[in-house]
């Protein structure tokens, strides 16, 4: 009779009741722990996303806040606004805006010193303001302990966290460097520069007030009386050259009347910019070449008249060679101005084009950012630069 052996590695295993239980129990407190870090986990997630999002949105007001201040101040170039009165309607106009633009659920609002009228350099960035004409604003908008309040969170006893304290600077800003134009995308789209030019010494003898100050605006109407702004005339009064110191051809070199009656009512379109053959812009000696016409002419004086009381920019020359239709206009810069009276029948000396410096929005400029070209009456649209 055989004996069969048993090999005892195949033999069954068998674990006790207590065993599986404890087994289960350490996954249960296993699963319990993962599922609280799973819940931390998605409550710092969602907090995170909810204070990215109040700031973004704390961003974006702040830098529509500083874009209206900015305008504010370029309405208000001309007006001699300054000092309290300037700070007011900026502020203003900057905590208007800041309210209409929700940051967590909350409408932010600014308090005076928030709110900064100074100066912005390309070179030197934000000043305080210096003598120089303010042109830039900035606003630094919070939302912190006493202003705004800090931005409440969702799950401030799981995080420990209740709230956090946020805030944005914004800078915008309108540059005076300008050294020419580009070429308006579409026929529909126009630069509202006047195709006549005038003389540099005619145009520094009126920003100093060497000259008279007989208009003003009232009720949006052009009547006699002073402003603090200083005439000049734009019309040719036998100096320069000969047969020449009126209109310039700012396109075909052939331009007639009508050419220049559109350019006055309608500014000078993208066909201008190719018929001249050359960019609109001053060259390395700061300088551009442009074509005379025999001067300004009484077939123009409906159109100039329409524009009475409002604003285009004319070229300034530092001088001009050549007679007649050869007249060659140096162009040195390019300044906003006001049309204030225009008379082109009777006597010579009696014809005139009255204008005087006024701020122009330059649309479509090309900004000099070495900042050679400076003008005093043309800047660029506002725009955020922090």
């Amino acid at each position: 009779m055989s004996v069969q052996h048993v090999n005892a590695d195949l033999r069954p295993v068998f674990f006790s009741a207590s065993r599986f239980r404890c087994r289960t129990g350490t996954a249960a407190i296993l699963g319990l722990f993962l599922l609280i870090a799973l819940g931390a986990l998605m409550a710092i997630t969602i907090d995170f996303g909810y204070i990215r999002v109040a700031q973004a949105e704390l961003r974006r007001s702040a830098d529509a806040a500083a874009m209206a201040g900015c305008w504010e101040v370029f309405e208000h170039r001309d007006d001699g606004g300054s000092g309290y009165a300037l700070q007011t309607v900026v502020a203003n106009s900057a905590n208007s805006i800041a309210a209409n633009n929700i940051v967590g659920e909350l409408a932010p609002h600014l308090v005076y010193d928030d709110v900064e009228v100074g100066c912005y350099s390309l070179s030197g960035g934000w000043s305080e303001l210096n003598g120089e004409p303010p042109n830039a604003v900035r606003v630094t908008l919070r939302r912190q302990t006493g202003a705004n309040s800090q931005l409440p969170l969702f799950f401030g006893p799981l995080t420990g966290r209740d709230a956090q304290s946020l805030n944005a600077i914004a800078i915008a800003a309108m540059f005076n460097t300008i050294e020419g134009f580009f070429e308006p995308p579409s026929e529909e789209v126009t630069r509202g520069i006047l195709p006549i030019a005038l003389d540099l010494e005619s145009w520094e003898s009126a920003v100093a007030g060497n000259t008279v100050d007989a208009y003003r605006i009232s009720n949006g109407e052009v009547v006699s009386g002073s402003d603090g702004m200083f005439e000049t005339n734009l019309y040719p009064q036998g100096t320069g050259s000969p047969g020449n110191r009126g209109t310039v051809d700012i396109g075909d070199s052939n331009n007639s009347t009508s050419d220049l009656s559109r350019q006055i009512l309608h500014g000078i379109s993208k066909q201008d910019f190719v018929d001249l053959g050359k960019p609109l812009m001053f060259d390395e000696n700061g300088e551009l070449d442009l074509n005379g016409d025999t001067g300004i002419s009484a077939g123009i004086k409906d159109e100039l008249a329409t524009l009475i009381g409002k604003t285009r920019i004319v070229p300034v020359f530092s001088q001009v060679s050549g007679q007649g239709n050869n007249a060659v206009f140096t162009v040195v810069k390019f300044e906003g101005v006001r049309i204030l009276d225009v008379k082109l029948t009777g006597p010579k000396n009696q014809k005139r084009v009255i204008i005087q410096p006024a701020t122009v929005i330059g649309r479509g400029t090309k900004i000099d950012w070495s900042g050679t070209h400076t003008t005093s009456h043309l800047v660029t649209p506002v725009m955020l630069v922090e």
